[in-house]
């Protein structure tokens, strides 16, 4: 048997997914909970195998239940089943631990073989969220934003207006510095950016989010 703990904030839903769930000999629900809160303490008491999570709800929300559930139990599995199926939802349940990922419109059909094929390890995605997540995945990656860690308050200053492009009167009069000064940061940021010249600069610059 597949023990399975509901959640969601609303009690119809609920409801519908325990007939849905009971239906399936090979199912049994163990429990409900109508918030994140509930559902971490219903997941160490009763240790379902098949957690069936919502995401929006009062309290705990699920994707911080989610993590808090696994950090206790890794071995639970975590099928969210939300309406919202947007990369703000998406990303931060599945980095919390969720191995699955349905929206609400899915076929009792869906559901069942999703919560069957996560009880088996697997991880059952809606197919319009599985599509943005393998296009996501075959998307060239974008260079890393330089971390900048060493320069100085200063020379972040300089950096962003070499990046919108001022010379070096320009910042020194924009920074009431002198172009000595300026000339000096310049070559420093250089050096621990590790660019050839002004343009390079200018691209950490944008690279590190200094400039629009």
């Amino acid at each position: 048997m597949i023990r399975v703990l509901l959640v969601d904030d609303q009690q119809l839903v609920r409801a519908g997914l325990r007939m849905l769930c009971e239906s399936d000999p090979e199912m049994e629900v163990v429990g409900e909970a109508a918030d994140g809160g509930a559902a971490v303490r219903l997941a160490q008491q009763l240790r379902p195998d098949v957690i069936v999570m919502d995401l929006r709800m009062p309290g705990v929300d699920g994707t911080t239940a989610t993590g808090r559930i696994l950090a206790d139990r890794p071995g639970t599995r975590v099928l969210v089943l939300t309406t919202f199926d947007d990369d703000d939802h998406l990303y931060p349940a599945l980095a919390a631990g969720a191995c699955g990922f349905l929206v609400k419109d899915a076929s009792p059909g869906e559901l069942l073989d999703g919560v069957r094929r996560a009880a088996a390890g697997d991880s059952p995605f809606s197919p319009d969220v599985l599509r943005r997540l393998v296009a996501k995945a075959l998307r060239p990656a974008e260079p890393p934003r330089p971390a900048l860690t060493t320069i100085t308050d200063r020379e972040r200053e300089v950096l962003a207006l070499v990046g919108v492009g001022l010379s070096n009167p320009e910042i020194a009069e924009r920074l009431h510095l002198g172009v000595t000064t300026v000339k000096t940061h310049v070559a420093n940021l250089m050096t621990k950016t590790r660019s050839g010249n002004r343009v390079q600069l200018a691209v950490v610059a944008a690279q590190a989010g200094l400039v629009s």
